[in-house]
């Protein structure tokens, strides 16, 4: 982001480059005034451009300034003989050689043109939302969107094409929730390690970039059948002090205080992003089960249920505060090379009530009625260190850069839980009691990459590296149920420590060429994978699978050595029109809450419980997209086609407890085959100035084959999802946005969904000459976005009704410090992607 400099802090900076160059001062025996304004083509003055001066007779003496708010420049210059060179982010630097200074000099006006985009990408520009379409992923850079002021990486992930968020935090994209999430290039503390309820905590002014990576090249690890999506922080590049400050509020009770700051000289970069957040996010669902009679597996006995039909109806009521901050400091040891430590830190303490009124059906009378509530109490302490080097042989993109990063998550988790009997119609004295879950849960991640770049000639590129990715999570989990004889809390057998440990090693390489309008990018990766786990547990595994209906190892150490082939080709029709197509293998390994089969215990009824027994799923997707520009519309399609092989499938199976409860056990398994087909498109339209549009479409279609325990599980699923935003400025500095969001109607191979309509409203009004904005955002304005279900099974039919949060109401106020303005702003963001990228991924081609 370019910067507007306030004057006290325009002073500062001024003194900053006094004290910098003091020792080449020191030599100098006049001093003399160099003057002169820069602008753009258009004549637009360019606020803070860089004019350095560089001495030819001894290059480590350097000194220079920057411009003011009218694009004018004044600096001091001892005598001597000069390489002036004149610089403005995105735009071509102007060089003049060899001047002379021996007296005070007036430069006149400098004009300074755009630097020509990167050959194979397409550029669109739009305030809301601007893509680049490369040969491997596109890019699109987070414009300044009102309803996500104030609100998360979620929210913000939530307006990009491609990706839905579903009402319980989880990211898809395309559809297909078997995607890889990574900040800066990396997998990462910030992104959850997988868990992607931490996008939820982080502001959504923290992004610069998303990278929508659907056909990933081999530079990237080959997790996620569904793609890539990687977020790109904020990391200033221009000089000086600079940031913003937002405090929000809002309705149910929130409220929250972020800030990003940056400081840049020519030899270090410092930037931190720091925030705090209080808000009460309540929640409910409803459920509504009939059982029915079956036979008995084993006897072959017809069965009927003790109970007919059960009504449960939850409430959620979540207490959260979570503080994090990230720092970063860049040292640049040469022009050519650089080293950069980032430190990660999150906290977290969060106290959750679930209050679980069931009613039960005997016979189609009520009998029996209970309140089960849940009082859970949670401490989460996360941390991360990296180290980045990159060293630039020259300045064609030849460059090596190497990574070590290390992070740890800690987190324990307390809960009580209390059921009581409302009314007893029945002869039975059923006795419930009282249960402590103790959980402390720690992770811990270790990463080693090194990428290397070289490009041959012009056209061509060679890419090699290797990453290693280290990662163990225990689990120690203690129950205590209250013995109904002495009413102690006694130790359950259930309590048990689970240790589960993910170990991958990677080679890649990838060659691309250009020969003309034609460009392939082919790429080769191979990937070791180690996933061990172990369970230690006073039951045996034959107890354990009595228990939990599933076979269960209780050790286990599995290999898998894979080759992952990347191909990405495109062919440019014209400078506006493209056609690309893309084709990758990939694998979807299991994360640790797939794998740990001891269940949750918010309800008797309805639990989820994992699987250790899961395999990894193996996909190869093929992607063929369009692009065609016309001066104020841009149309962007694709059609894509996947077969997943072992894909993840969650069943729902009935049972009955000891008691003579009827319970439906969610669990994950490996379903045989999944083949995905669909369609996308999107449009950008500007009409007018005050006016911008913004939607996408995408249809796809689920083909699952396969059966589990005997019962046939294949079904075809055809859905859709769409979006819709459009901006209008209006007078007195005041922007007016509505996105709507529609997903359709789904249905697996026991649950039907029925479609979801969210909308979002947001207005902002600019204030102090646009050094602040307040806008006020209200997410979820219907109060629809719930999910709305209705499976059916052999045992049970149920209808249920789930929504995460309430709609809610967001005041925010941001004050920018130093930012340049906003014409400006929509100038370079299409082109600042050409500098050095933050992502670590090696360069780009």
């Amino acid at each position: 982001m370019i910067t507007n400099m306030s004057r006290h802090l325009r002073s500062s900076a001024l003194i900053f480059y006094f004290l910098l160059f003091t020792t080449f001062s020191a030599f100098a025996q006049n001093q003399h005034t160099v003057t002169g304004k820069v602008t753009d083509e258009q004549g637009t003055a360019l606020e803070y451009a860089t004019i350095s001066f560089q001495s030819t007779t001894d290059p480590d003496k350097i000194t220079g300034g920057i411009t003011n708010p009218q694009g004018t420049f004044s600096i001091e210059v001892p005598a001597g003989n000069y390489d002036i060179t004149v610089e403005f982010i995105s735009f071509e630097p102007k060089k003049f050689t060899g001047r002379q200074i021996n007296g005070d000099v007036n430069m006149g006006t400098i004009t300074l043109g755009m630097a020509a985009g990167e050959l194979e990408e397409v550029v669109v520009t739009a305030e809301t939302t601007q893509v680049e379409v490369r040969l491997d992923k596109k890019i699109y850079n987070i414009g300044k969107d009102l309803t996500t002021a104030g609100g998360t990486v979620a929210d913000a992930l939530n307006n990009v094409p491609s990706v839905s968020v579903d009402i319980e935090g989880g990211i898809s994209l395309r559809g297909n929730e078997n995607v890889r999430i990574l900040i800066n290039g990396k997998p990462s503390a910030m992104a959850g390690f997988g868990n992607t309820d931490v996008l939820s905590q982080l502001p959504a002014d923290a992004i610069e970039r998303v990278e929508v990576i659907t056909s990933p090249s081999a530079r990237y690890d080959a997790e996620g059948t569904a793609g890539i999506l990687n977020i790109i922080l904020r990391k200033e590049k221009t000089l000086g002090f600079n940031g913003s400050v937002t405090a929000r509020a809002g309705h149910p009770d929130q409220a929250g205080l972020s800030a990003n700051v940056n400081l840049r000289t020519d030899k270090f970069n410092i930037f931190n992003t720091t925030g705090f957040r209080y808000f009460d996010a309540p929640g409910n669902s409803y459920s509504d089960t009939r059982y029915f009679e079956y036979i008995d597996e084993e006897t072959g006995e017809l069965v009927d249920p003790l109970d007919d039909r059960i009504i449960e109806d939850r409430e959620i009521e979540r207490l959260n505060r979570n503080f994090n901050t990230s720092l970063g400091f860049e040292y640049f040891i040469t022009d050519m090379s650089s080293i950069t430590a980032t430190g990660f830190y999150r906290y977290g303490e969060d106290v959750d009530l679930t209050s679980n009124f069931s009613t039960v059906f005997r016979e189609g009378s009520r009998a029996l009625e209970t309140t089960r509530r849940e009082r859970q109490m949670e401490e989460d302490n996360s941390y991360q260190i990296s180290l980045n080097y990159i060293n630039k042989f020259d300045d064609s993109g030849h460059q090596l850069t190497a990574d070590l990063q290390f992070e740890k998550d800690s987190e324990t988790q307390n809960a009580n839980i209390f059921e009581t009997i409302d009314l007893n119609l029945t002869n039975d004295l059923p006795f419930y009691p009282r249960e402590q879950t103790f959980t402390e849960e720690s992770q811990k991640e270790y990463l080693a990459q090194i990428d290397y770049v070289r490009p041959i000639g012009e056209d061509a590129q060679f890419e090699a590296g290797y990453r290693g990715n280290f990662e163990e999570e225990v689990t120690d989990y203690e129950l205590l149920l209250q013995n109904r004889d002495t009413q102690q809390m006694d130790r359950s057998a259930l309590s048990n420590v689970f240790t589960y440990n993910e170990n991958v090693n990677s080679l890649y390489s990838q060659y691309g060429n250009r020969f003309g309008d034609f460009s392939f990018l082919l790429g080769l990766r191979l990937e070791n994978t180690q996933l061990k786990g172990d369970i230690q547990s006073n039951l045996s595994e034959e107890e354990l699978e009595e228990e939990f209906g599933i076979p269960i190892e209780t050790n286990f150490d599995n290999n898998y050595l894979g080759l992952f082939p990347t191909v990405n080709l495109i062919y440019e029709i014209g400078e506006m029109e493209n056609i690309t197509l893309g084709y990758n293998r990939r694998i979807n390994r299991p994360r640790g809450w797939f794998i740990n089969p001891f269940p949750s215990r918010a309800s008797r009824t309805n639990i989820f419980q994992g699987n250790p027994n899961l395999q990894p799923a193996f996909s190869n997707a093929f992607d063929l997209g369009y692009l065609k520009r016309w001066k104020k519309l841009t149309f962007t399609s694709s059609v894509y086609y996947q077969h997943e092989t072992d894909s993840f499938e969650r069943v729902e199976q009935g049972s009955t407890s000891q008691d003579g409860t009827q319970v439906i056990r969610t669990i994950p398994i490996n379903l045989a085959t999944n083949t995905r087909i669909g369609a996308e498109a999107g449009l950008l339209y500007n009409p007018a100035r005050w006016l911008r549009l913004n939607g996408s479409f995408n249809f796809f279609q689920f083909d699952t084959d396969g059966d589990y325990n005997g019962i046939d599980y294949s079904a075809k699923n055809t859905s859709y999802f769409g979006r819709f935003s459009s901006k209008v400025t209006l007078p007195w500095k005041i922007d007016w946005q509505t996105n709507a969001f529609y997903r359709g109607a789904s249905e697996g191979a026991q649950t039907e969904t029925q479609g979801l309509l969210s909308v979002d409203m947001a207005v902002s009004k600019e204030l102090f000459n646009e050094k602040a904005s307040l806008t006020l955002n209200v997410q979820d304005l219907l109060n629809s976005r719930k999910r709305e279900s209705f499976t059916t099974t052999a045992f049970f039919e149920r209808e249920s009704e789930f929504q995460w949060r309430q709609r809610s109401i967001i005041l925010s106020f941001t004050y920018r410090f130093n930012q340049q303005r906003r014409e400006q702003d929509r100038q370079r963001r299409g082109n600042e992607n050409n500098d050095e990228d933050m992502n670590g991924e090696g360069g780009e081609f």
